[in-house]
């Protein structure tokens, strides 16, 4: 099997935000998406549908188009967002954002009635019905084809900073569970989903992409539904760790963080030089130490063992980045994740809106969509 993976300006960067629809005032999920994508009007261009549907009839996903700057990819949101309030406002509707809902129950919810998420329920039955997450997908465009594995690769030995920092599921139907992001594990029960596979070339993912297509577990390579992926079409490496955040201002900084951290792999690719590689029990390990424990894990962060705060980790990391991000024109939008260092994840400020209210989880929602409004997080 050949994929041709597509010409892509390096470092440019592509968004796409899942938001749930939900009623205003009562926080519950509402079936609204497909009158949404009847009615609302966004800016779409030739190739790329600004709004599109997801798995379930409660979610909206907005969709930028392609940038060479985390603003301007932000901007494209916002403006689609504005579009989907035209017809959200009248309705007593509003879209907000995190990894789950607090208080919905997966057997309440409409599925969007497309061949691929039918023949997707249909294959994973129980667990493909419990899928009620949403994320944050960055697609960072590279300039070669033989860029892309190794930077996944080398992407993953980031993954407790991004899932630690963007983590916004510590409750699921209804329950606080202790973990900061219950979509990180959630999602990696389907069969294609989770971490990837160590695969060293080009030739060894298209004969994995081959192999899964030969046994009908995929008929299609985008339904490899990895953290971490290669994007044949877009000619990007995919990082799909974040849970969804709830404002822009956090997309924003999320978005600077990785196309710094692309960019930074790429420039290093194309000056011979080797990149990092963790141990897959070492990335396992730490996925799930930042899905338990959040912004309080503590992180393997080299071959040897060596282990640090995630905290301390992600403080360093925007130093070392603060060069490329001026390059990149995201300077200000990577200074926004010390904004949420600072004030806690989604999560922690979820679980303090919960407590604050008695252990209420119905006060959540509706924080949720003051901060959505707001654009950042708030007190």
């Amino acid at each position: 099997m050949s994929i041709e993976f597509a010409s892509s300006e390096r470092s440019t960067l592509g968004l796409e935000w899942e938001l749930q629809v939900v009623d205003r005032a009562t926080g519950a999920l509402a079936p609204a998406a497909p009158h949404v994508l009847e009615h609302a009007r966004p800016q779409d261009d030739d190739e790329i549908e600004r709004l599109t549907s997801e798995l379930f009839t409660n979610t909206v996903e907005v969709v930028s188009g392609v940038h060479r700057t985390v603003g301007g990819a932000v901007d494209d949101l916002a403006r689609t967002i504005e579009a989907v309030r035209e017809v959200t406002d009248p309705m007593g509707l509003e879209v907000i954002c995190s990894g789950t809902h607090p208080t919905a129950r997966w057997q309440d919810q409409e599925v969007t009635q497309k061949e691929r998420y039918v023949t997707l329920l249909d294959r994973t039955a129980h667990v493909g019905r419990q899928l009620l997450i949403w994320g944050l997908h960055m697609h960072v465009g590279l300039d070669a084809a033989a860029k892309a594995l190794p930077v996944v690769e080398a992407m993953l030995t980031y993954y407790p900073h991004l899932q630690a920092l963007s983590a916004s599921s510590p409750f699921v139907f209804g329950e606080a569970t202790g973990y900061a992001s219950n979509r990180a594990l959630l999602f990696e029960q389907l069969p294609t989903a989770g971490l990837p596979p160590r695969l060293d070339t080009w030739q060894e993912y298209e004969a994995a992409v081959a192999d899964l297509t030969r046994v009908g577990v995929i008929e299609h390579w985008d339904e490899v539904r990895w953290d971490v992926r290669p994007s044949a079409k877009w000619g990007t490496v995919e990082t799909r760790i974040c849970d969804g955040p709830p404002t822009l201002l956090e997309v924003g900084a999320f978005a600077a963080l990785v196309q710094c951290l692309v960019d930074d792999f790429s420039a290093r690719l194309s000056a011979g030089e080797p990149l990092p590689v963790l141990q897959k029990v070492y990335v396992r390990e730490n996925k799930w130490r930042a899905a338990r424990y959040g912004m309080e894990a503590v992180a393997i962060v080299d071959r040897d063992g060596t282990e640090r705060p995630v905290r301390d980790e992600l403080e360093a990391l925007v130093t070392r980045l603060e060069p490329i991000a001026e390059r990149l024109g995201c300077a200000e939008q990577l200074q926004d994740v010390r904004v949420v260092l600072d004030g806690g994840s989604s999560a922690e400020r979820q679980a303090r809106v919960s407590a604050a209210a008695g252990a209420d989880l119905d006060a959540v929602v509706p924080a949720l969509i003051r901060e959505m409004r707001a654009g950042r997080p708030l007190p």
